[in-house]
């Protein structure tokens, strides 16, 4: 019988995960798409998902053969989701009770794909910060999503081994980069990448809620 790993962190994504922010996004992509009379397909959005932001764009850039660089989409881009993410970032159902459940047992800590300002404007607006360990954003490390860099820094940061961390993401590119970097990683799809592959995940939850009764059960389950 294979031994259950003791598990000392939880990790969280946060766009689409904690928030339902990539409406926001899909919304502000599509918009910059039609201002170049572009359609931009879901496919180049879902690519787009999870990775650092100038990756994202460069994919968004090359796929529409747009006439401005990559630098410049993610300008306008930060511009208009500035705005949104003051204004519209709401916490996901099942947010507030997966970090009272966890908070206290867990080091909790946020690894994201956006860069640091859109992480503070959101733990500040939901007023979460102070229960999160470590912040990690996008624009502190080299190689974004799928690569595992952020996850092994952020495990380095909380002080535990990517073993005894369990990953919560709702992109395909950001658990993979959980499950690269060696963490029990928990897809949690959202409804705008449930025909996203997660099959290599160790489970897959339908919400928040539904992770939380997960990880308290295997929780249950260490010797």
């Amino acid at each position: 019988m294979s031994r259950i790993p003791v598990f000392e962190a939880l990790i969280f994504d946060m766009d689409g995960l904690m928030i339902d922010s990539e409406r926001l996004y899909w919304e502000v992509e599509k918009d910059l798409a039609r201002s170049y009379r572009k359609e931009v397909t879901e496919e180049t959005l879902w690519k787009m998902m999870g990775r650092r932001p100038i990756e994202g764009l460069r994919i968004f850039v090359e796929d529409l053969g747009l006439p401005i660089s990559a630098e410049e989409a993610l300008a306008i881009r930060d511009l208009w989701m500035r705005e949104k993410y003051k204004r519209e970032s709401e916490a996901m159902p099942g947010l507030r009770h997966i970090l009272d459940a966890f908070e206290g047992k867990l080091k909790l800590a946020v690894c994201t794909g956006a860069q640091r300002e859109f992480l503070e404007i959101v733990v500040r607006r939901l007023k979460i910060e102070k229960k999160f360990a470590v912040l990690q954003a996008s624009d502190e490390i080299k190689c974004g999503k799928p690569d595992p860099e952020i996850y092994l820094t952020t495990c380095a940061r909380l002080g535990v081994a990517p073993q005894a961390a369990i990953v919560l993401e709702d992109s395909s590119n950001g658990a993979l980069a959980g499950k690269r970097a060696g963490c029990y990683t928990i897809g949690v799809p959202s409804a705008y990448s449930r025909g996203q592959d997660f099959s290599f995940v160790d489970y897959v939850a339908a919400d928040l809620l539904a992770a939380e009764k997960h990880i308290s059960t295997i929780m249950a389950a260490r010797p």
